[in-house]
């Protein structure tokens, strides 16, 4: 499907890059295509960078990795090595050069795996974790479109595309061949690929591995494990369940959600989503979470996320720390019904807000619950309307 393109040629991005570089060596991790190397470029000009894409950069750094400090000058305050994990080794001599130089480092990568496997502690203390997110509401501003959002998703390359389809596709393509058969995370590429479907299907909900291991024709080892290389590949995240209730015993079930709800369709082959659809309403809460982690993310928002079930059937679908309760609604009129979760959540704990982000037009309370179009929802959020 062509699609307007849109005429942007950069989206400023709320993550302060220079400003955390300035304090600190950093890791900055995020998903292939979120933007990362536009980010450094337009935040860092002055910055030595080694891409460990290119392949002389990574077989001259493998083979040594003084280079590193070779390149670092009398007035050098900035290094960056772009994904570090394609070389772990390399950590060894950035640890060094940061203990004796004073250089801060920024090492950016797609995935954590190798990086926990073979070495990421060597900095321990040294380096803070950075993570990165496709384009959010407020970074997109006039730009955004809420269909085009869920359809397709925020990744820069796709989001700003005239043939969004297309490059989803060869998104999902590149990802099952780069990021899981080159690395060799996975020995069997149609099981990962039936698994992949199968989560995708379970976006936004709690997983029954043993349904999905069954589904997939699989070992629930084997699942577990494809869940833990999603994961540890950032394409998936996993929600934790809130324990604190003092009324209802909570499910204490994870929820799994895939960094960009654009991934999702694309896995699923899906076409252009459509209002009232069950699909559009997943989609919708898929990225309320896309943008609610990118708000905790570079707000360093220190209160977790989390959600919550009751064993009787109540849920609600994100919590931030105690005090914020949010359920997403993708319907232009809030029933009755659909406050029933955040009326029962009152009984279990001290929530200064109760909010239905809804696809209404003007915002209302009823039984103090705030019910409120998404886009004031978003901007109180990125205005700090909700950090105590």
């Amino acid at each position: 499907m062509t699609v307007e393109p849109l005429n942007i040629e950069y989206v400023p991005r709320m993550l302060d890059l220079r400003s955390r570089m300035a304090e600190k060596s950093h890791f900055l991790f995020g998903p292939r295509q979120t933007g990362k190397s536009t980010l450094i470029r337009n935040s860092l000009p002055d910055a030595v960078i080694f891409d460990l894409n290119v392949s002389t950069d990574f077989l001259n750094l493998s083979r040594d990795p003084s280079l590193i400090g070779d390149a670092v000058m009398p007035d050098t305050k900035i290094v960056v090595i772009d994904e570090i994990q394609k070389a772990p080794n390399l950590l060894n001599e950035v640890h060094h050069i940061i203990e004796s130089q004073g250089v801060h480092f920024l090492l950016t990568g797609s995935s954590a795996r190798k990086l926990r496997q073979k070495g990421v502690n060597l900095l321990g203390g040294r380096a803070r974790v950075l993570r990165f997110h496709p384009l959010t509401f407020r970074e997109l501003g006039d730009q955004f479109d809420l269909v085009r959002a869920l359809s397709y998703g925020t990744l820069p390359s796709v989001y700003l595309s005239s043939s969004p389809r297309k490059e989803l596709d060869d998104y999902v393509d590149v990802y099952l061949r780069e990021e899981i058969r080159a690395e060799g995370l996975i020995r069997n590429l149609q099981s990962f690929s039936r698994v992949l479907e199968i989560a995708a299907l379970c976006n936004a909900t709690i997983v029954n591995f043993e349904k999905v291991a069954s589904d997939a024709q699989v070992p629930r080892s084997t699942v577990r494990e494809h869940f833990e290389i999603l994961k540890d590949t950032l394409v998936l995240f996993e929600l934790p369940a809130w324990r604190e209730g003092l009324r209802r015993k909570p499910n204490t079930r994870s929820k799994y959600y895939f960094f960009d709800p654009g991934i999702v369709s694309a896995v699923l082959r899906r076409t252009e989503l459509r209002r009232g659809t069950s699909e559009f309403g997943f989609a919708f809460e898929s990225w309320l979470m896309h943008e609610l982690s990118s708000w905790v993310d570079y707000q360093d928002i220190e209160r977790p996320l989390s959600h919550w079930r009751s064993h009787s059937g109540f849920a609600v679908d994100f919590l931030i720390g105690d005090t914020v309760a949010i359920e997403a609604k993708a319907t232009s009129h809030v029933a009755n019904r659909d406050l029933r979760n955040l009326k029962a959540i009152e009984d279990e704990g001290t929530f200064k807000h109760r909010i239905c982000v809804s696809l209404e037009t003007r915002p209302r309370i009823r039984d103090g619950i705030e019910i409120l179009p998404y886009k004031v929802f978003l901007n109180n959020l990125w205005d700090g309307a909700y950090v105590e």
